[in-house]
């Protein structure tokens, strides 16, 4: 199975690439949210979050490192950003490739929504 993420991790498909190394890859996202937008995807295609093992710790865990060291290299770091990973359809996600959103640059507001 082929992911939309996995062509871009491959250089198949083109991005604005800010980082990649053996286990992760990070690029703009083509429809961001706020001033900083980066998806932060496992080279591993791992479809969700429910499909992570314990052999998968350390891609994770890279996911966390480079998130903080893209945050400091945006200027996002000290005044806050977000974290956010999607899994499964009531749970936003849209690609079935374990990513990460760095988002920040401006004020987030609420996660949620209260739904009355």
């Amino acid at each position: 199975m082929t992911t939309i993420f996995a062509k871009i991790v491959s250089g198949e498909l083109p991005s604005k690439m800010v980082y990649q190394d053996e286990l992760v890859t990070a690029f703009r996202d083509i429809n961001p949210i706020a001033p900083t937008h980066i998806l932060i995807v496992s080279n591993k295609i791992i479809p969700t979050v429910n499909d992570l093992t314990e052999d998968d710790e350390k891609i994770t865990g890279r996911m966390m490192t480079v998130a903080k060291k893209l945050a400091e290299e945006e200027g996002i770091a000290e005044s806050g950003y977000r974290l956010i990973i999607n899994c499964n359809g009531h749970g936003g996600q849209e690609v079935f490739h374990l990513h990460m959103h760095l988002v920040g640059g401006r004020p987030l507001g609420p996660m949620l929504y209260h739904q009355k």
